[in-house]
């Protein structure tokens, strides 16, 4: 059974930082892409960062190019996503996703930058 689990989220202020932690079990081969996507109230989901693990290559959404860096962490498994310079419309639910011949979706965790 592949599961896919976040953690990480939680409340900053305008200006801070966190890094969120995706885990990824159950997968028999690696995956074709990992994405971060995020949803706000009444919005529609975004995909925030991608990363291909064979490659290393990386892509990111307009809106946080040059704030969120995407990565393997080193456990194979284990994926992330450090977001600098947080400002109040960062604030989402933030869900992990493994790509392989399907979509397998973690829960999310909860952002929220506020002063």
């Amino acid at each position: 059974q592949v599961k896919v689990v976040e953690s990480g989220g939680g409340l900053v202020h305008p200006g801070g930082s966190l890094r969120l932690s995706c885990v990824v079990s159950g997968l028999a081969n690696r995956p074709l892409s990992m994405n971060w996507f995020r949803q706000a109230p009444g919005k529609e989901r975004e995909l925030v960062a991608r990363i291909f693990p064979t490659s290393g290559n990386t892509n990111y959404a307009d809106s946080v190019k040059g704030r969120f860096t995407i990565g393997r962490d080193n456990s194979k498994n284990s994926y992330y996503l450090q977001m600098n310079s947080l400002t109040p419309d960062d604030t989402a639910m933030y869900i992990c996703a493994a790509r392989t011949t399907n979509d397998y979706w973690g829960q999310g965790t909860q952002v929220t930058v506020s002063s």
